[in-house]
């Protein structure tokens, strides 16, 4: 593919909420193509075979004014710890790609933080990020048209791929196996880093802690990443020379907090500045090889539910949320010291119905794990 056919990124306030400079979407701009379907007509085609989760897109979730609350109350509690994990990725991430990294969010979870590493490296060293914004599928790899586009602007040793938080390990399996078949399709290789607020599956060497905490982005959807949808993978609507696509909510921009969340967390830097600059070199120096840990505690969890399909597994604060929010949920485990950080999580099952398990502390490395209904179809009684 020739850099005349590629195609262009796209920019706010064209498509989505954050400014031009702060972020570019590698994505097609899908906002007029109808691709919401029920949850649970999603998932019975996804769990029958007949569909990918990358082909369509869930209803997106409308808080209840409860739950708004307690995404402000969680916002407000964590902005110092979030600001703090901001800084030593970025700081991390300088010290192994230099001042001339470029930054390449996994969209959409990824994206806030992309956009908070640019806001700590202008802060902290005066410097101008690239920021970049692309998509991964579970089962598909990354978008290899966004990559070929990279390859044109920076030179791909440079770049540093960006994600929220990990769970068992998929996408970073994912990333590490698409940038490979990628160096060998075109020569151009990527480095497969993935660095990430928390890494409770401890899976990936770049992280703010490996603590499973509430990341508020988690709790919403699109009204918090810059009102932009989970990226769509149809081969009915994406050709082989377009990016992955994605829609811009643009009327849900009443309800858009993507810049309350980023001004909160960039408002907490010099509180933690001093702090960062003391621990981020002995972590720098520390071990930080991945031990994949939560693979194995998803493994036995799988063995101990009966499911066989570890992909219905979704551990950790934030993919526990998504399955709320997204999915049809069987059951949550938490564990049993688990406290307000797990607040919007109770309030979720609540409202939908699905109990919370509480689990001894000793079996459980994550806050809480959200398990998928398996074998669901819409004729089943058990909701």
């Amino acid at each position: 593919m020739s850099t005349r056919t590629l195609p262009r990124p796209l920019r706010g306030p064209d498509f989505g909420s954050y400014s031009a400079e702060e972020v570019a979407w590698l994505l097609t701009d899908l906002s007029d193509v109808r691709l919401e379907a029920p949850a649970e007509e999603r998932e019975e085609a996804i769990q029958g075979g007949r569909a990918h989760y990358a082909e369509s897109l869930p209803v997106e979730y409308q808080p209840s004014p409860d739950y708004q609350r307690l995404f402000h109350e969680a916002l407000e509690a964590s902005a110092a710890r979030l600001a703090y994990a901001v800084g030593v990725i970025t700081e991390l991430i300088l010290a192994e790609r230099g001042p001339q990294a470029v930054l390449v969010s996994l969209a959409r979870a990824g994206t806030p933080v992309g956009v908070l590493v640019r806001r700590w490296a202008r802060f902290a060293h005066g410097l101008e990020l690239p920021h970049y914004a692309v998509s991964i599928v579970r089962g598909r790899g990354i978008d290899s048209v966004a990559l070929r586009y990279l390859a044109t602007q920076h030179d791909p040793a440079t770049v540093m791929f960006v994600d929220g938080w990990t769970g068992k390990g998929a996408i970073t399996r994912e990333l590490a196996d698409a940038v490979s078949s990628h160096a060998v399709a075109t020569g151009r290789r990527f480095g497969a880093d993935l660095a990430v607020l928390a890494d409770p599956g401890r899976c990936v060497r770049i992280f703010g802690t490996r603590e499973d905490y509430l990341i508020p982005s988690a709790c919403l959807n699109s009204t918090v990443s810059g009102l932009v949808s989970r990226t769509v993978l149809n081969d009915r609507l994406i050709g082989p020379q377009d990016f992955h696509g994605a829609k811009f909510y643009a009327g849900l921009s009443a309800a858009d907090v993507s810049g309350r969340f980023l001004d909160a967390v960039s408002a907490r830097f010099a509180e933690v500045a001093g702090q960062v600059a003391e621990d981020w070199p002995a972590l720098a120096e520390a071990d930080r090889t991945p031990d994949w840990s939560g693979w194995a505690a998803v493994r036995r969890i799988g063995a101990q539910h009966g499911i066989a399909d570890l992909n219905l597994i979704k551990p950790g604060v934030g993919e526990t949320t998504r399955v709320l929010l997204r999915r049809i949920p069987w059951k949550i485990l938490a564990r049993a010291d688990a406290g307000e950080e797990l607040d919007h999580i109770r309030l979720l099952a609540q409202e939908r119905g699905v109990p919370v398990v509480p689990v001894d502390p000793g079996t459980l490395p994550y806050a809480c794990a959200g398990l998928i209904r398996p074998g669901y179809t819409r004729t089943d009684p058990v909701r």
